[in-house]
């Protein structure tokens, strides 16, 4: 569904340095980061969640599902919806330069947005990315010790210039929902890696960085997300340059 007007394709022009690869210390970088936007009320909704689920459990990709509130009047309330995940649509509608926001809505690295139903229009997102070397170029690693969490990332080629935001983002266990109202009644849809919060973990400026944070909050959660992501003067989200992801139920980190 959208609201008014949408451009279904964008890319988010700012000017970023070329960056270096280094290893991680698991040796691996995840392929990119696909941030989906939808709800439950939605009812073009659910092929784009099923699709996603299948990245989200592929392991090459961090995969976050961003739950939208403003088609909660449609006659169901997305029990997983937030204020601050529609928040994040609307900022990235801004920095997109687009004049609405719509669901089922894909964000590719921060850079692109695409439907998130359509599987091609997200692969062919990642290789317009890689071929404008715009693909994730910044390793970061996360892992557990005792009652921390320490997050480590990558450096840039050039320093003076680079900067982003370390941004956390705590997401649930996989669960199947019966929507019993609306438009998607009678659906039972399994959801996974639906983000509950957003929270900034510090400021990455372009150099090899180790952050150590209290673990405590993962205990309640499904697992998190790291993203490394540039921020616009205007404050809002940019490209992102490095991710990473740790799922609880397997320990699994890419």
């Amino acid at each position: 569904m959208e609201l008014r007007f949408f451009s279904r394709l964008a890319v988010v022009a700012l000017a970023m340095p070329a960056l270096t690869a280094a290893a991680t210390a698991d040796g691996t970088r995840p392929l990119g980061v696909i941030e989906l936007f939808t709800s439950q009320g939605c009812s073009s909704c659910p092929p784009a969640d099923a699709l996603f689920e299948k990245f989200a459990t592929k392991g090459d990709y961090v995969a976050l599902a961003y739950h939208v509130d403003y088609w909660d009047y449609l006659g169901w309330r997305d029990t997983l919806s937030s204020p601050d995940s529609t928040d994040r649509q609307y900022a990235y509608m801004r920095s997109f330069g687009t004049r609405s926001v719509y669901t089922p809505q894909a964000v590719i690295n921060g850079r692109i947005h695409v439907n998130g139903a359509k599987r091609d229009d997200i692969l062919d997102a990642f290789d317009e990315l890689n071929k404008a070397e715009q693909g994730l170029s910044v390793d970061v690693s996360v892992k557990l010790t005792g009652e921390s969490l320490v997050i480590e990332t990558g450096s840039a080629a050039s320093q003076s210039s680079a900067k982003a935001h370390v941004v956390l983002v705590y997401f649930d266990a996989p669960q199947a929902i019966a929507v019993p109202r609306g438009e998607n009644k009678g659906r039972t849809v399994t959801y996974v890696n639906a983000v509950s919060d957003i929270q900034s973990a510090g400021m990455w400026h372009g150099k090899a960085a180790r952050y150590e944070l209290p673990a405590t909050k993962i205990a309640t959660k499904g697992g998190f997300a790291v993203l490394l992501q540039a921020v616009g003067k205007d404050g809002m989200p940019g490209p992102v340059l490095g991710a990473a992801i740790y799922r609880k139920s397997d320990g699994n980190r890419i």
